[in-house]
């Protein structure tokens, strides 16, 4: 019988550790590593990340991993779970430790600040085309997948097989891992609907009520739809998990921090007082610039992105900002 294979996870907030434990559960032998020595050290002693996933004890195959170097050597395959303005950077880092059979997938979601590439644009540069990669992305609580609740997401990668094979690793009786060869088309609806989220957490603060928050997510997905087609994403990648379901669900409840960021922005509070409060990367913040910035190039119009641009980076009031969205000419829906 041949052994468990080995993961690495890189990046312990809640939704590596999610990760880290359902791969566990599955029987896979995880090696869980975090940027900051102290708080993995933690880990290990309490036996489970108390700080974002508290009662959630680690399966039994799941380690805690100090060093970088230690966490990927002879692992058979890398899971990225960090912010995106550290994906390169540990890329890189990890770029010289990798075996040659050694893949590499995350559930990174966003663009690459430094350079507003999409991330399998980074993950090629660094890694080179040879190496197999994988996106992972879906309607996906870091809570709820912990506590085994049922959840269904997307694994693309340009290699079929290679998909299939993540999608096996992560597939339980309570995660449902669908394959797709979309890798664009995915991480622009991971990355654009966190835009949204801010904007409906805003619309919800302000008290516009449920018909503006549904017409915000249908215009939203209009917006991702025409960004993602123009960079050769794919209509169905849209109106599927990785599309409209990730849209809906981090739009709707309020685990997520791009919405609880934008009712934070209702009540009056800067960038910095709703980060402080919400105690985690909030990936929105800087995903709408990047995002706009791209479609302005593409000649994509995206007005509902420009305006929370606009309340994000030049302290446009809010209720101004809905307000010049209603004030658009009228237009056939389907424009």
């Amino acid at each position: 019988m041949s052994a468990a294979p080995v993961f690495s996870v890189l990046g312990a907030g809640s939704w590596g550790t999610a990760l880290a434990i359902l791969l566990a559960r599955n029987g896979i032998r995880v090696r869980l590593w975090g940027h900051l020595p102290e708080e993995v050290r933690q880990l290990a002693r309490e036996g489970e990340n108390s700080t974002f996933l508290p009662g959630i004890p680690f399966p039994p195959g799941l380690t805690p991993t100090v060093e970088l170097a230690d966490a990927v050597r002879d692992a058979d395959e890398i899971l990225i779970a960090v912010p995106s303005h550290a994906f390169a950077a540990v890329l890189k880092s990890v770029e010289p430790l990798l075996a040659e059979r050694t893949g590499v997938c995350w559930a990174t979601k966003g663009l690459d600040p430094a350079s507003g590439q999409l991330l399998h644009e980074v993950a090629e540069d660094i890694l080179g085309p040879e190496r197999p990669t994988a996106v992972i992305s879906g309607p996906s609580f870091a809570k709820e997948v912990a506590a085994g609740l049922p959840t269904a997401v997307t694994v693309a990668s340009t290699s079929h097989d290679y998909a299939k094979r993540i999608a096996g690793y992560f597939h339980s009786d309570c995660f449902r891992a669908y394959t797709s060869s979309d890798v664009i088309g995915l991480e622009i609806g991971s990355a654009a609907k966190n835009v949204m989220a801010i904007g409906a957490g805003i619309s919800d603060g302000l008290a516009f009520g449920a018909n503006a928050r549904a017409a915000l997510i249908t215009r939203g997905l209009s917006e991702i739809m025409r960004l993602g087609l123009a960079l050769g994403g794919k209509m169905e990648t849209f109106i599927g998990l990785g599309g409209m379901g990730d849209l809906v669900l981090t739009c709707t409840d309020n685990q997520s921090r791009n919405r609880r960021m934008g009712l934070a922005l209702a009540r009056g509070l800067t960038i910095d007082q709703a980060k402080q409060e919400i105690g985690q990367e909030v990936e929105g913040v800087m995903a709408t610039r990047e995002i706009h910035k791209r479609a302005r190039s593409l000649g994509v119009e995206m007005p509902i992105t420009e305006q929370i641009e606009r309340v994000l980076y030049e302290g446009l009031d809010p209720r101004t900002a809905v307000q010049a969205l209603l004030d658009r000419d009228p237009r056939p829906e389907a424009g």
